[in-house]
C-alpha cells in the first residue's frame, strides 16, 4: 500500500482507509473483512457483535462530559463494487486495492477505489480507535452486501440498537445533506432458446463497445451517459436487418448498479455481405459516436473478424424479438420528481445482457422515490420482455427513505454546516440507494441523516476521492459528534 496514502492529511482517516483497502471485500464474499472489524472492535475492547447476517456492530460509550447526550448510530456498509478496466489484470478476490495520489485526489489502478462506501467506515474506525475526539455514546453499524442488495440492512433486527439517531456516511457530495433516497428493485428476463448450426461458408465477427464512462446507475443516471448494452443493440438491430447478422453470443455489462461501460458479441453473416457489413456497421458506429461525443469522448466500437467461427447462432426468430424487445426496453430517465427541483424520480439500468449457449439473460435494476411508480416502469420492462417469450422476476425490492424535512439532526447539521463554511449545504434526496429507508422499517423513531466526502465515478474505474474533501468531511464530523443534543 502506498505511504502516500498515509501521510495524507487527515492521518487517522486515510489510514484506516489503507487498512481496510488491502482487505478484499466484495460484495456476498465478506467474510475477510467482516473477521478484520471484529478483531479490529475486541483489540480495542469494545463490546463487538455479529448478527446473523453478518453485520458488524460494535459499541463504545460517551467520553467524559458526554454522557447526557443522546446515542448516535454511525452507519456504513463492508462492501465495495469491484469493476476493473478490461487491460487491468487484477483479482478482486484475493488482493487489496492498489491506490496513488493524482493531484487533489485518490485512485486505485486501473479498479475501483473502495472510497463507497470505504471513507464511510474508516470514518468511523478511526473514532472508535481515537483517544481525544469528544463523542456521545456510539453504535457504529457496519453492514454488508449493500451494493447486490442490501441484505445486511434487511435482515438487521429490531432491538439491536438503542441509538436515537443515525448518521449515515454513504453520499458522495460535501456539500449536500441527503434526507432521503429512491429505492430499487432488480427485474430479471430469462429464456432458452435451440441453437442451431452456423450456416456453411460464414464469416465470423467480432463487435466490440468499449471506452464508455460507466458509473452509478442512480447518481449517475441523469447525465446522458452512454449504455453499452443500448449501444450494442443498435448495431446488432442494424446488422440483422440489413444484412441478416446472426448472433452466436452477448456479454455485455457486470453489475446490476454500474451502467455497463463494455458489451462483446460474436456475430456471423454471409460472405454476399462481407465488404458492405464493415463499411455500413462503422458508418453506424460513427453515427453514434458523433451523438455521444460530449458525455462519452473515448467511446470505441470495433467490427473485426473473429479468430474462429462461432459453431452455433441463434435461430433468426428469437433474435428477431430479442434486439426489438431491448429496443423497447427504457433505460435511463424515466421521470423527474415534480416535488424536488432536479431529481431523478424513476429510472432503469439495463445493467447486463448474456446470450449464448441457448439461454439468455437480462438483468435492469429500477430505481424510484415513488414506490408506484417504481412497479409501473418494471411492470413496462416486464411486459417488453414477456412478450419475447421470457420468464421476469422481480427481486432485491426495497423501500425508498421518506424525506423529514423537520429533523432535528438535520438542524444541526445545517448550522455547523454554515458555521464551517459560510454558506448553506444543499439539503437534497437523491435518487441512490441508501439503506436508511430500510432500517427505518425496524426503527422507524430512529431520526436519519446521510452525508460524505466527495466522490466522483463511483462504481467505475474511474472511481477517485477528493481529499481536499475528506479533511473539510472530516472537520464537519468531529463538529457534530460534539453538537449532538442532549438527552430527553
Amino acid at each position: 500500500m502506498s505511504q502516500e496514502i498515509r501521510n495524507l492529511e487527515p492521518k487517522a482517516l486515510w489510514n484506516k482507509f489503507a487498512d481496510l483497502n488491502a482487505v478484499p471485500r466484495p460484495s456476498k464474499k465478506e467474510e475477510r473483512v467482516i473477521a478484520f472489524m471484529m478483531d479490529f472492535g475486541q483489540k480495542l475492547g469494545l463490546p463487538s457483535i455479529k448478527d446473523e447476517v453478518g453485520n458488524v456492530i460494535i459499541k463504545k460509550p460517551a467520553t467524559p462530559g458526554m454522557e447526557n447526550r443522546k446515542t448516535i448510530v454511525m452507519q456504513s456498509h463492508l462492501d465495495m463494487v469491484h469493476q476493473k478496466n478490461n487491460d487491468t489484470n487484477f483479482d478482486f478476490d484475493t488482493q487489496g486495492i492498489e491506490m496513488y495520489v493524482d493531484g487533489d485526489w485518490v485512485r486505485a489502478k486501473g479498479t475501483t477505489l473502495g472510497a463507497d462506501n470505504g471513507l464511510g467506515v474508516a470514518t468511523i474506525m478511526a473514532i472508535l480507535e481515537s483517544t481525544d475526539i469528544p463523542h456521545p455514546a456510539i453504535e457504529a453499524l457496519f453492514t454488508i452486501d449493500e451494493e447486490t442488495g442490501m441484505t445486511g440492512a434487511m435482515g438487521l433486527q429490531g432491538g439491536m440498537l438503542d441509538g436515537e439517531i443515525l448518521l449515515n456516511l454513504d453520499t458522495e457530495e460535501d456539500d449536500e445533506i441527503d434526507i432521503g433516497c429512491a429505492g430499487g428493485v432488480d427485474v430479471t428476463a430469462v429464456a432458452e432458446y435451440d441453437e442451431e448450426p452456423t450456416p456453411e461458408g460464414s464469416i465470423g465477427y467480432t463487435i466490440t463497445v468499449k471506452g464508455l464512462k460507466g458509473g452509478h446507475s442512480g447518481m449517475d443516471i441523469h447525465k446522458g451517459l452512454g449504455n453499452a448494452n443500448k449501444i450494442m443493440n443498435r448495431l446488432l438491430y442494424t446488422g440483422y436487418e440489413d444484412f441478416g447478422l446472426q448472433i452466436a453470443t452477448i456479454n455485455g455489462g457486470s453489475l446490476r448498479n454500474a451502467i455497463p461501460r463494455e458489451s462483446v458479441a460474436e456475430v456471423v453473416i454471409a460472405p454476399i455481405y462481407d465488404e458492405a457489413f464493415v463499411f455500413d456497421m462503422m458508418q453506424i458506429a460513427n453515427e453514434i459516436k458523433a451523438e455521444f461525443k460530449t458525455t462519452e469522448p473515448n467511446l470505441e466500437i470495433t467490427i473485426e473478424k473473429s479468430a474462429t467461427l462461432p459453431k452455433m447462432v441463434m435461430p433468426s426468430m428469437a433474435q428477431f424479438y430479442l434486439v426489438r424487445a431491448i429496443y423497447t426496453a427504457h433505460n435511463g430517465v424515466y421521470r423527474m420528481s415534480a416535488d424536488f427541483a432536479d431529481l431523478v424520480e424513476t429510472s432503469n439500468n439495463i445493467a447486463k445482457v448474456t446470450v449464448g449457449g441457448g439461454n439468455l439473460t437480462i438483468q435492469c435494476l429500477t430505481r424510484s422515490s415513488v414506490e408506484t411508480a417504481k412497479f409501473d416502469l418494471a411492470n413496462a420492462l416486464r411486459s417488453a420482455f414477456e412478450l419475447m417469450g421470457c420468464e421476469v422476476t422481480f427481486s432485491g425490492s426495497y423501500p425508498g427513505w421518506t424525506p423529514n424535512p423537520n429533523s432535528e439532526i438535520l438542524d444541526v447539521l445545517t448550522a455547523i454546516y454554515e458555521k464551517q463554511n459560510g454558506s448553506k449545504p444543499n439539503v437534497v434526496a437523491c435518487h441512490a440507494g441508501l439503506e436508511c429507508g430500510i432500517l427505518g422499517t425496524n426503527y422507524p423513531k430512529m431520526d436519519m441523516i446521510s452525508f460524505g466526502p466527495t466522490i466522483h465515478g463511483a462504481h467505475s474505474p474511474d472511481e477517485r476521492a477528493s481529499i481536499s474533501s475528506a479533511q473539510k468531511y472530516w472537520k464537519f464530523v468531529l463538529e457534530i459528534l460534539q453538537n449532538i443534543p442532549v438527552k430527553k
